[in-house]
């Protein structure tokens, strides 16, 4: 299958190579046991080299003194002191080799990984709006509890601004009541879950334990405040992690900018060279600007006189689209395969009868057999603006996914908030809806002198508005993955929404979402569960 000539090595060099390769022999392999800031020097090299790539290894960085490769392998396994010291004996040297490239793609070929604990979800949603670069896992709000008490009582950030003002002491007791109320409804929710859907034989304990307090945890989120201290664990390269210090540093929050101190710092450990700028007068110029030009944005904003939106309900509006999308499509489709411009192919689908086109359009989206099977960038062309009105746990889930353009504004209590149906047949709504309006309250005053800390206090059953663009081929992606079963109802009514939306403008592009679930259902995680067990039983 490869032609490649394999490079040979002497036995020497083959045991200088083994600890640092998964293979000597072959023309495919993986880099193991090498520190970040080596592997982008090394990649760097590597783009401008006639060597391969485990000779340049060889010769560049295990052999060559200057590189203090060897300090560096050498220190493994020794105390974090004297790794640390290894390691910045030999960054002025990996240093000058991604400096000598000028290219910011350089410092996408190291990456790390970053837990930020305890962290309020003002910051938790800022760590996830990078689209490209980063990958973030956050702590769940259906799987994990989040009314048990840390050493200081509740975990939320006593926002340092807040807590020095007059305010200190009402925020703390609204605080305390969402989750004090959280935590007393919690019993009750479960109990009456358990009676009105009991287990039924097929189902394991496991199964119904896990699907019966996911759903009693989806019903009660709306009490967590902004405020709610979660985890998020971040995946990323050296080149997105700088814009994400730099985007932190500009940011209106005291804890967003703390916070990109401290990833830089922690950051400096284990690949310094990919986030120098950040740090740089660069870096800081950068954060400057975005902080600016956000204030003037606000300025011009604020001298606009415009009625409020007459409303609260959930609201999924379309309100711009590509009314060629459909011609733009067929072309795209089409253009791979011949060899004529695209404003040619473009111009002979626009004179194609409508069946030629959907026909064109349903061979590119084949038989498809499950969700997974997506469809080709042709798809890409067609988009679609939404505006969208929903509670902040819905956006909180909808916000994760990056490949597409969303903006929300702030958070705030002026929408009116969302109380779960099942919570007035339960009976406890009335509780729920005092520390909700309560909060509501401390939120209003908060916002004369407080504009931006005053959005910690918001809980998550009150309403946002964002605005999201994004092509076609994401929107099968989303709206088939937000609608499944198991997807909170929230999200999976706005995924509906967006279907239908779609459908409505662009039918027959809408045809080959077949994976959209538009059913309702009781305990939404039992089905996943349920799999999970079968899963067990089948290893």
């Amino acid at each position: 299958m490869f032609t490649h000539t394999t490079e040979q090595f002497t036995p020497q060099e083959i045991a200088l190579l083994q600890p640092f390769v998964t293979n000597v022999d072959r023309p495919v392999f993986c880099l193991r046991n090498v520190p970040e800031v080596v592997k982008g020097a090394l990649f760097a090299r590597y783009s401008r080299s006639t060597k391969s790539l485990r000779r340049l290894l060889l010769d560049e960085f295990i052999t060559e003194p200057e590189s203090g490769f060897a300090a560096i392998v050498s220190a493994v396994g020794d105390s974090p002191a004297a790794q640390l010291v290894a390691a910045r004996q030999a960054e002025a040297f990996y240093e000058r080799v991604l400096i000598g490239y000028g290219d910011d793609s350089v410092a996408e070929l190291g990456g790390a990984h970053v837990a930020c604990e305890g962290v309020s979800n003002i910051a938790a949603k800022l760590l996830e709006d990078s689209r490209l670069g980063l990958s973030p896992l956050e702590k769940s709000t259906r799987y994990v509890r989040f009314d048990l008490p840390g050493p200081d009582g509740y975990l939320y950030l006593r926002e340092p601004a807040l807590m020095a003002s007059p305010f200190a002491e009402r925020y703390t007791i609204t605080m305390d009541n969402l989750f004090a109320t959280y935590s007393v409804l919690l019993g009750p929710v479960q109990a009456w879950l358990q009676a009105t859907f009991p287990r039924d034989e097929a189902t394991t304990p496991r199964a119904y334990r896990n699907a019966i307090q996911a759903k009693a945890l989806d019903l009660l989120r709306g009490l967590l405040p902004m405020a709610t201290q979660t985890n998020v664990g971040l995946f990323g390269n050296g080149r997105a992690f700088e814009y994400l210090l730099i985007k932190l540093a500009a940011a209106p929050f005291a804890e967003a900018r703390a916070l990109s101190e401290a990833i830089q710092t922690e950051l400096d450990y284990v690949i310094p060279a990919f986030v120098k700028r950040a740090r740089s007068e660069r870096g800081k110029a950068y954060a400057a600007y975005l902080a600016a030009t956000r204030e003037q944005a606000a300025q011009w904003a604020a001298q606009l006189d415009l009625a409020p939106a007459e409303g609260t309900e959930l609201a999924v509006r379309l309100v711009d689209y590509d009314p060629q999308a459909e011609e733009k499509t067929v072309a795209a489709i089409l253009y791979p395969h011949l060899d004529l411009p695209l404003d040619a192919i473009l111009a002979h689908a626009r004179t194609m009868p409508a069946q030629e086109r959907q026909a064109i359009i349903a061979a590119a989206l084949g038989e498809r057999a499950s969700r997974f099977h997506r469809p080709g960038r042709a798809f890409e062309e067609p988009y679609y603006t939404f505006d969208i009105l929903a509670d902040i746990g819905a956006y909180r889930d909808l916000q994760r996914h990056r490949v597409l353009t969303q903006e929300r504004q702030r958070f705030t209590v002026s929408h009116g908030y969302v109380t779960p149906p099942e919570l007035d047949l339960i009976g406890v709504a009335p509780q729920y809806r005092a520390a909700l309006e309560q909060a509501a309250a401390l939120v209003t005053d908060l916002q004369r002198d407080f504009p931006n800390e005053a959005q910690y206090a918001v809980p998550f059953a009150f309403r946002i508005r964002w605005r999201v663009k994004l092509n076609l081929r994401e929107a099968y992606h989303l709206i088939e993955l937000r609608s499944a079963r198991q997807g909170h109802p929230a999200y999976r009514q706005i995924a509906q929404m967006m279907f239908q939306a779609i459908s409505a403008v662009h039918p027959t592009l809408a045809a080959g979402m077949r994976f959209v679930d538009q059913h309702d259902y009781d305990l939404e995680r039992l089905a996943a569960e349920q799999r999970i067990d079968q899963k067990r039983q089948g290893r």
